[in-house]
């Protein structure tokens, strides 16, 4: 049975206000340590834009879909969103026992992710 379902799209360059005025503190507050991890192995500034804003809206959409918002009963660092073999994303987050679905774009201006939350029976 559906929980939650929540959506989240964020302008890019929104991102990139926050991730330029406040490089290190902005992806520290936002990704967890193994995000931090993918994310410095990328080469270029553009891909990191992406993959910051890709988790940024995931996480944005979990919350969502919980129904309450960051900061009040989850935080970024309890929220992780990591890539699986086959290359499609995958969240777990803290305290949470029930089936999480992530997806996420990118567009040239845009990250886009949509995440369900399913109960386990």
């Amino acid at each position: 049975m559906i929980k939650g379902m929540g959506i989240d799209l964020i302008e890019l360059e929104r991102v990139k206000e926050k991730w330029v005025r406040h490089p290190e503190k902005f992806v520290q507050r936002t990704l967890t340590e193994r995000e931090r991890e993918r994310y410095q192995a990328f080469q270029s500034d553009k891909r990191k834009l992406e993959y910051l804003s890709g988790r940024f809206a995931a996480k944005e959409a979990f919350v969502k879909a919980a129904g309450t918002g960051i900061g009040k009963a989850y935080s970024f660092q309890d929220i992780e969103v990591l890539t699986g073999e086959e290359g499609a994303p995958y969240m777990s987050v803290r305290g949470v026992e029930h089936q999480i679905w992530v997806s996420i774009a990118h567009s040239e201006g845009h990250a886009l992710a949509q995440v369900i939350i399913e109960s386990r029976d």
